[in-house]
């Protein structure tokens, strides 16, 4: 069973060295790297400390309690979850190590506070397949209007460059974001809508475009499919109901729309993470505009999806469907396996975290769930309940205090590797140091663990070979990388996928001649906005909305929880900078101190996580029994209190 170490100060607590007392020695943490693990560690029996041990005895303990399990549970009682910081050629050999030597159906891809699974899916489920950018960044500079769905200064680094070109050249720039951000500022046109209603804003300024004759009939009945269907799905959204619903007046929706349908050049752009249906929301006002699948236009996700190379629901390396018959047949023959043992169907990441079914034993590979969920307690509670934890990541996270078996593995910066950006080019990656001695690379973890459960095929652990078994696995898929070697990369300055063969030039705008659906035609999809946001009453009169703190899960975080309002708002409320204030949800209530922003709107106050310390990073998420909401209605109230203990947590409200 999976016991919880003591609770540190802080996500970065710098007592890490009695941690290493504990665990029997110093060599786990080397001086100036916080929580750095250069050894493996293992509890010899539930509750007891993790101590240091040979890789030998980790990873035999591994294997035996794997094949144990297994025997008695069946193959999907080990489930497989994979980080983000992964190069593509980890998160390859993660997904073929979970599907043909567990021979798990349960792999999932959890990337934090930069990656969009759901977007990931919309994408595919549009287009066929998950291309965040259909061409080039620097076509975003080129661009006559963008409408940017979120901040620039939380999209690619290179984003708000591109953004600042647009604007010196002319372009109009048009933002709807719940905040005024820098971004928002430079904006031509603002659309501040309430804090979770994205969706019905893509709805009403569709049903805006269809009243007012701006969807491009002649691009909807040629290159896609699904917009009849859409239409009923609208009609639901007259303009005075969307206006209802974000708080965007009729006259900016439309004008926005006006603008995007007049322009030579447009894109739609969603940044923040998103889910699939919200995604899919702007996706269809794209399409219905005549967007995609035209240069210098179109619609992209300013988010990274990371590397999923094959763990994403439903789809192999190459991005093809797993219930393929064909592809199926090319990936076992390249992983020397028979094809019907290949699970047939995989789980997102939250069944995996908070899901009914729970499997018994889970194997972390750069992933910290505790620091990264908004729901940390029903994720330590699902943890501390498995059978067998392991966690293969280079520092003691919050999640690997809580493992039975800590695999030390190299950082991003030891390790050489492929990564495919935003535009579907891949570059290398070259290490810039070697790692501890008693390192080893995710690659070797998963060649070594591949052995002892005698996984079917080759198990090299050096990259560029694996590269090439990439390459041989997706042939034939909408991310096909079978061209793409280290030399070319070299040569060439990087190579836009798919690419099919040596001589094929990579593709970097995928579009123009058709989508990767089969039949080339782009969908439509019809989708409701969800109870995203609870309803404000009398009782309950704020928004409230979580971010995580700038910098993600990675980034230094704040020692107590604090809670950002306008400052209209707060001298109503008689609150001043760095108060302390009680903030009451349906769901439970949390102390904070108060920082003002005039970001916000005056009915929407947001609690940045996560925070340091023993409080969950998002207090009023719920159970995990159930999916939390986006927004939460609030009442916030001063508490007199000049110095009380913080972070202090209600039960209820």
């Amino acid at each position: 069973m999976a016991v919880s170490e003591p609770a540190s100060t802080s996500s970065r607590c710098p007592c890490h060295a009695a941690r290493c007392a504990r665990a029997g020695g110093s060599g786990a943490v080397p001086s100036g790297v916080p929580d750095r693990v250069t050894t493996p560690l293992m509890r010899v029996h539930p509750g007891a400390p993790l101590e240091p041990v040979s890789w030998d005895a980790a990873l035999d303990a591994v294997a035996g309690k794997v094949r144990g399990l297994r025997a008695s549970y069946g193959h999907d009682a080990v489930a497989v979850l994979g980080g983000c910081a992964m190069t593509g050629e980890t998160a390859y050999r993660l997904g073929r190590f979970a599907r043909s030597v567990l021979r798990t159906p349960r792999v999932a891809f959890s990337g934090g506070p930069r990656v969009a699974p759901g977007a990931a899916e919309a994408l595919a489920r549009a287009f066929g397949v998950d291309r965040p950018l259909p061409g080039p960044l620097a076509d975003f500079g080129d661009a006559d209007v963008l409408l940017l769905v979120g901040d620039a200064a939380e999209a690619s680094p290179s984003f708000p460059r591109e953004l600042r070109r647009m604007r010196a050249a002319g372009g109009i720039l048009v933002v709807a974001d719940p905040r005024r951000s820098e971004t928002a500022r430079m904006a031509d046109l603002h659309l501040q809508l309430t804090p979770g209603t994205d969706l019905a804003l893509a709805h009403g300024m569709l049903r805006l475009a269809d009243a007012d004759g701006l969807v491009d009939a002649g691009y909807v009945a040629a290159r896609t499919t699904g917009f009849a269907r859409l239409r009923t799905a609208l009609s639901g959204y007259w303009p005075e109901r969307a206006e209802r619903i974000t708080g965007v007046p009729v006259a900016l929706m439309r004008e926005a729309v006006r603008l995007l349908s007049s322009a030579g050049r447009a894109y739609v752009v969603a940044e923040r993470p998103r889910d699939r249906d919200t995604v899919a929301a702007f996706v269809n006002l794209a399409l219905a505009l005549g967007l995609p699948g035209h240069d210098g236009s179109g619609f992209a996700c300013a988010t990274d999806p990371g590397e999923g190379h094959g763990q994403r629901a439903d789809l192999l390396p190459g991005d093809r469907p797993l219930d393929d018959a064909a592809a199926r047949a090319a990936v076992a023959a390249v992983w020397g396996m028979d094809p019907t043992l290949l699970p047939a169907s995989t789980v997102a990441a939250e069944r995996l975290l908070y899901g009914p079914r729970k499997p018994r034993a889970l194997l972390l590979f750069g992933s910290d769930p505790v620091a990264s969920s908004p729901r940390p307690a029903a994720v330590e509670e699902r943890l501390n309940g498995l059978d067998l934890l392991v966690v293969a990541d280079h520092t003691l996270s919050e999640t690997a205090r809580r493992a039975d078996v800590v695999l030390p593995t190299a950082h991003w910066n030891e390790v050489s590797g492929t990564v495919t950006t935003l535009e579907g080019r891949v570059l290398r990656r070259e290490r810039v140091m070697a790692p501890p001695e008693g390192v080893r690379t995710e690659l070797e973890v998963l060649r070594d663990l591949a052995s002892r459960l005698d996984g079917p095929g080759e198990w090299s652990a050096d990259p560029e070979e694996v590269l090439a078994e990439l390459g041989r696995a997706s042939s034939g898929g909408s991310a096909d990388y079978a061209g793409i070697t280290y030399a070319r990369i070299d040569v060439e300055g990087g190579v836009f996928r798919p690419c099919p063969d040596p001589a094929h030039p990579g593709t970097p705008r995928p579009f123009l001649d058709g989508f990767a659906t089969p039949d080339g035609r782009a969908r439509f999809t019809a989708v409701d906005q969800p109870g995203a946001a609870e309803e404000v009453d009398a009782r309950y009169p704020l928004y409230l909305t979580a971010e995580r703190q700038p910098g993600g899960t990675h980034a230094p975080f704040e020692d107590t929880p604090y809670l950002e309002l306008h400052p209209e708002l707060a001298e109503r409320l008689g609150i001043g900078p760095g108060a302390t204030v009680r903030v009451s949800g349906r769901r439970g209530v949390v102390i904070a101190r108060a920082r003002l922003s005039d970001t916000l709107r005056e009915d929407t106050v947001c609690l940045p996580f996560p925070w340091g310390g023993a409080g969950p990073a998002h207090p009023l998420a719920g159970d995990g029994q159930e999916p939390a909401p986006a927004v939460w209605a609030v009442r916030v109230e001063p508490t007199g209190l000049p110095d009380p203990l913080l972070p202090l947590m209600l039960d209820g409200p």
